[in-house]
């Protein structure tokens, strides 16, 4: 599995690559700043599900998963291990 700090750097590189925008810190509140508007949202919803090969759902869709590059590599990280565990009861 990729480091936290790994994944920061991915997600701040994704930002200003992909959709231009540029963040000082990982802590930094994309929606408060104002550097992620709606269609920005869109955007990096659709990049992260590329990226890291992961479904992003409708239940997924809390602002406070995306609010900073912090959070959205936790949302990551807890997608990854929630896909990855086995589910029992299932055929």
């Amino acid at each position: 599995m990729l480091e936290y700090k790994t994944l920061h750097s991915q997600i701040g590189s994704l930002l200003l690559e992909k959709l231009n925008l540029g963040v000082p810190s990982v802590e930094t509140d994309l929606v408060e700043t104002g550097v992620l508007d709606s269609l920005a949202f869109v955007a990096l919803l659709s990049h992260i599900e590329q990226e890291f090969e992961i479904e992003i759902s409708i239940d997924d869709l809390e602002i406070d998963n995306f609010r900073s590059i912090a959070k959205i590599v936790d949302f990551i990280t807890q997608r990854r291990e929630s896909s990855a565990s086995p589910r029992y009861g299932s055929s």
